[in-house]
């Protein structure tokens, strides 16, 4: 059963997430980071009527959009202000959410069940050396890969700012998997906050563990894969009024 509280805790982290974005330049942000911080981390997923689903499960709601075929990562809104959005992303088992930035913005990610595999880049300057011969498909950029972790229920949220671990590729491991989004000021093309997807140019097999982290890489901007998309479900959690 849900607690008695969760309507109040989804609510307040709402109106924190309010506080702490309303100016993220002030004196106080920091404090106020980290008391939303906190409030995230008691989040679970009974406090927004979500319950683990089973590895082949389909998206409920309006997560079947193309011709009956189940998109691989689905999205709850639960609210948005010219501030910050916040949601519920869903990933089937063995769904990913390809390398992406989030210009100029700041996050939270919480995860509510399952595991995810989160690896954390952050850009850096242009600088004289060339790219790998293999980077002629699109512009490339130099990164510096920071980490590549698994994040359960019980781990803290992983956090996002405009320039450490703003770029992040999301994988669901062993299992259907899903989490709080927050992300502040929410994307936005026509204010310069559209969302572009890499690809790693130099590193480790997929699936393979990175050694010697952080270090320098290259990526290329590509196309969103052709095999990610995102459906829409309907939120059932409590209401958040702002």
């Amino acid at each position: 059963m849900p607690r008695d509280n969760m309507a109040s805790l989804i609510q307040r982290v709402a109106r924190q997430a309010c506080v702490t974005f309303h100016s993220p330049a002030g004196p106080a942000f920091g404090e106020n980071l980290h008391r939303l911080q906190q409030l995230l981390n008691e989040v679970r997923a009974e406090d927004l009527h979500l319950a683990p689903r089973g590895p082949s499960a389909a998206a409920a709601g309006g997560g079947i959009p193309w011709g009956g075929v189940v998109p691989p990562v689905s999205y709850m809104h639960i609210c948005e202000t010219e501030s910050f959005s916040m949601g519920v992303f869903l990933l089937r088992s063995g769904a990913c959410i390809p390398l992406h930035d989030h210009p100029g913005m700041n996050g939270m990610l919480k995860v509510l069940y399952g595991t995810l595999r989160i690896a954390c880049m952050d850009t850096l300057p242009p600088a004289a050396a060339s790219p790998p011969p293999a980077a002629a498909g699109g512009p490339c950029h130099r990164a510096l890969y920071r980490s590549r972790q698994h994040y359960t229920p019980a781990s803290p949220p992983c956090l996002l700012s405009p320039h450490t671990d703003n770029l992040h590729q999301i994988d669901a491991v062993d299992g259907p998997a899903a989490f709080l989004d927050i992300l502040a000021p929410p994307y936005d093309p026509q204010h310069g906050r559209d969302c572009h997807y890499y690809r790693l140019l130099e590193g480790p097999p997929a699936g393979a563990e990175p050694s010697g982290l952080p270090r320098e890489v290259w990526l290329m901007e590509t196309p969103q894969a052709a095999d990610f998309w995102c459906g829409g479900e309907p939120y059932p959690g409590p209401r958040v009024c702002l």
